[in-house]
């Protein structure tokens, strides 16, 4: 592979903002390119960009002008080099990909919207404000709670250690050392800043969070502090264990486990901390006014950059050494590459988005149960294009829905057998619908992974037991003993 197809290569996996990042650094190296400061262009087929390169017969050689076609571009990205994809393991997935009513607006045709969506402006950084930071709100009380400057810098090592939930992850040793101060004076200054709002922080563990709540409360007895002790038996529910260490029976000790779910294991994150950096979309998806769905790029992520071909033919027309000719002629292939990579980038990414939207249509329509299953290998034969295509395309890449901002290979998702022959099922709506049938359960009749498989079962869904037992976990959701006794536990 040449240098410029490598770099075309690597344009269509970046997200907009290492795309962003990477244009600027090509503007700053490379004389011949300028950015395009004028509005989006909404005329579809326009002239491709001046054409140029510096014949080699010597440093009299006058410029030359010529076309580079958007097709040979387009041919030569479309193809898997050196076995650098590793494609889908699983068979195709047979899928309607008829869908009426499917629009899609060229690459630099969008409206001049500049990122519009459903007809306004589309910006996710109007929703997002700063909240005083947890940092700001400690050295705030550290300024009046501390007046020695030692002691003060020692606090303020020891608040850039906390995390946003308020605890203290790095050793104190190691801030002792780093400010280069005794570990009891660090110790002194730690004793002060756990006094601090909110009540808890500055703990180094769980134990010593909750020990500072119950300190505040007068509540840190003796038989508190083996509660604490022993917090992973209370995380197990194994309340007979407890009852033996503390030496309590059962209606004190569960007065004293209510007393600690009354805290707040994570008092920092009542503070904000930096403002969220928002993901900005690629792609907009709409409903078209016709109905059907509209796809189209955000133009406010496509850089848009020109090759100078003003400031080009002035230095062709003057006497130049050989080298300084080399390395214009290659400035100016280089420029010329750039541009039609943006634009074939651009174009890619549209007709992949399409295609994704058409043949998730039931998932707009309808939402996530309604998900099917999909890999790369389906959506690159609908639109004649490579799987290694597809999969750089969308790598880091996101849609903007009226269900949400979703990255492209969400859309992806294996497929789960149907009985009796019908289509299959993704694995994504497949677990949509456990974690529903367990959110419904009642206290007396909480579903056990086997009772969950013959639900699917009946709603016609082929699933093994551990399939079921292996979505449940990586939802983060107990199993049916543990659900039942956390239901059966006193409010």
């Amino acid at each position: 592979m040449t240098p410029q197809l490598q770099q075309a290569i690597k344009l269509l996996q970046l997200s907009n903002i290492e795309l962003e990042a990477y244009v600027e650094q090509e503007l700053e190296r490379n004389p011949l390119l300028e950015r395009d400061e004028a509005e989006p262009r909404a005329v579809a087929g326009e002239a491709a960009p001046v054409e140029a390169e510096f014949a080699a017969s010597g440093p009299d050689a006058d410029l030359q002008l010529g076309d580079i076609s958007s097709s040979s571009a387009a041919e030569v990205l479309d193809t898997d080099y050196d076995n650098l994809y590793d494609g889908d393991s699983g068979a195709d997935v047979a899928l309607d990909a008829g869908a009426p009513g499917m629009q899609s607006s060229d690459w630099g045709a969008a409206g001049n919207t500049g990122g519009s969506f459903d007809g306004g402006e589309y910006n996710l950084e109007n929703h997002v404000c700063a909240e005083p930071s947890l940092r700001d709100h400690l050295l705030s009380q550290l300024n009046l709670a501390i007046s020695d400057p030692r002691a003060r810098l020692i606090g303020i090592q020891l608040i850039d250690a906390t995390d946003d939930a308020g605890y203290m992850r790095e050793p104190l040793n190691l801030i002792a050392a780093r400010v280069g101060c005794r570990l009891a004076e660090a110790e002194a200054a730690l004793e002060i800043l756990q006094g601090f709002d909110p009540v808890g922080v500055m703990a180094r563990d769980l134990a010593e969070c909750l020990a500072l709540q119950l300190r505040e409360r007068d509540r840190l007895d003796p038989l508190m502090q083996i509660l604490l002790q022993n917090l992973p038996l209370l995380a197990r529910h194994d309340r007979a264990a407890l009852m033996r260490l503390c030496g309590v029976d059962g209606e004190d000790m569960a007065g004293m486990i209510d007393e600690i779910r009354a805290l707040n294991p994570k008092p920092g994150l009542a503070f904000g901390g930096a403002p969220a950096q928002p993901v900005v979309p690629d792609v907009f998806v709409r409903r078209a006014p016709g109905g059907g769905w509209m796809v189209e790029l955000n133009n406010a992520t496509l850089p848009r950059v020109l090759v100078n071909s003003h400031y080009c033919s002035r230095v062709a027309r003057q006497q130049i050494r050989p080298e300084d000719k080399a390395f214009m002629s290659e400035q100016l292939s280089n420029a010329n590459w750039l541009v039609k990579s943006l634009e074939q980038r651009a174009r890619t990414i549209l007709k992949v988005s399409t295609e994704l939207v058409r043949q998730q249509e039931n998932f707009f329509e309808r939402g996530v149960a309604h998900l099917k299953p999909l890999n790369l290998r389906a959506i690159a034969e609908a639109i004649e294009m490579h799987e290694s295509t597809v999969s750089r395309v969308t790598s880091n890449k996101y849609i903007a829905t009226p269900r949400g901002i979703y990255e492209m290979k969400y859309f992806f998702t294996p497929g789960i057998t149907a009985t009796e022959g019908a289509d299959a099922h993704s694995a994504e709506a497949v677990r949509h619908k456990i974690k529903a049938l367990i959110d419904a359960e009642r206290i007396d009749k909480v579903l056990s992974d086997d009772k969950i498989v013959d639900i699917l079962l009946g709603a016609g869904v082929d699933i093994a037991r551990r399939t079921v037992a292996k979505y449940r976990e990586a939802m983060r959701i107990p199993s049916s003993v543990e659900r039942r006794r956390a239901k059966r536990r006193p409010a």
